[in-house]
């Protein structure tokens, strides 16, 4: 099953859908009249192969201060979720939806983003909270009240994690990190090429975390918690490698593992499965069969506006043929010129 997150308009929904029913339910005076002033608005949904609606998010764009909240919201730039609902299948749908958000936020320049919710909901308070944002104000309206939950975009609490997606610097090391094509979309959604069939992409927890798992034989303990990855997806044999291999992503990392951190197959399968391309049978194979054995478990921090051929990279970013591009050590005047080439906003680097 695949299932796409995508832009409409809210014309082309229906409000006799079953997945409006809840929604109706909770905003009882003003659901229906919203959603029919909003008929030439965009929004994203969620649907599936046969069109089924299973999500929506809707962003609205505000200048502060915010004053139907209390306490107001400050003077500024807000992205507002105007409305958010995800039908949760297992498969960390959420967590794509809050990249996408912040995002959004990022990219447009705004100074912060803010959400209602009534504390019903708290597994999706719970996922916004793990993510900077946190309970400032309290909103009454007809149909009762809501928290509000806000993340400021130019305030950091120095932990990975809650200031996602943006990138430290300041004593971290930079690495360049191959992926194969064959898993690099699917591990890596909004960094697919612009070539690649949008199908590949499924409705699984890999694709859709903020958090990937990479497996592979190179000493990957060569790097610690808070270094920067270049994700660099290797040829596809299509043409020349000077061409065809591209970096497309920059990535942080959480931590790093070897075999000998694992009792066991199982406990490696179960740390492995949530984050990682590979189904359990081929993450036991790889246990039982390679003595030598890492895991980076990294956030998805940033996909490249524009792909970097390793044409550039050699020319422009002066990195050299060797040692091997599978893990190699950049220098950060290499790191800022690969982001720079790849049109990341520059407000992502905050030191």
């Amino acid at each position: 099953m695949t299932r796409q997150l995508k832009l409409a308009r809210f014309r082309e929904l229906t409000l006799d859908d079953p997945f409006f029913d809840s929604l109706k339910r909770g905003y009882p005076n003003s659901f229906e009249q919203w959603f029919a002033r909003k008929a030439d608005q965009e929004l994203y949904i969620v649907v599936d192969d046969s069109k089924r609606l299973s999500g929506m998010i809707y962003l609205k764009e505000e200048s502060g201060p915010i004053v139907d909240v209390v306490p107001n919201l400050p003077l500024g730039r807000w992205l507002k979720v105007g409305t958010l609902k995800i039908e949760g299948r297992g498969t960390k749908l959420g967590e794509r939806v809050l990249k996408k958000i912040l995002d959004t936020a990022i990219s447009a320049g705004m100074d912060g983003v803010y959400m209602t919710v009534f504390d019903v909901h708290a597994d999706l308070i719970q996922l916004f909270e793990r993510y900077g944002f946190s309970k400032h104000s309290t909103k009454r309206t007809a149909d009762g009240e809501e928290i509000v939950l806000v993340r400021k975009l130019d305030q950091f609490r120095g932990d990975l994690v809650a200031d996602y997606p943006f990138i430290r610097t300041r004593n971290q090391k930079f690495w360049l990190l191959a992926v194969y094509p064959a898993y690099h979309s699917q591990l890596l959604p909004d960094s697919i090429l612009s070539n690649e069939p949008r199908e590949i992409l499924r409705d699984v927890s890999h694709t859709n975390t903020i958090h990937k798992a990479y497996i592979g034989k190179v000493p990957l303990n060569r790097m610690r918690r808070g270094d920067a990855i270049v994700i660099y997806r290797t040829t596809d044999g299509q043409g020349p490698a000077f061409y065809r291999s591209v970096a497309t992503s920059i990535c942080i990392v959480e931590e790093v593992k070897c075999k000998s951190d694992f009792v066991d197959v199982d406990h490696f399968v179960s740390y492995a499965e949530p984050h990682s391309v590979f189904p359990p049978d081929q993450l036991r194979n790889q246990f039982e069969t390679s003595d030598r054995l890492y895991i980076a478990k990294m956030m998805y921090n940033v996909a490249f506006g524009k792909r970097v051929t390793r044409g550039r990279l050699l020319e422009e970013a002066q990195v050299s043929e060797q040692p091997r591009w599978d893990l190699r050590e950049l220098t950060q005047d290499q790191l800022l010129t690969i982001i720079k080439m790849g049109n990341v906003d520059a407000r992502l680097v905050i030191d």
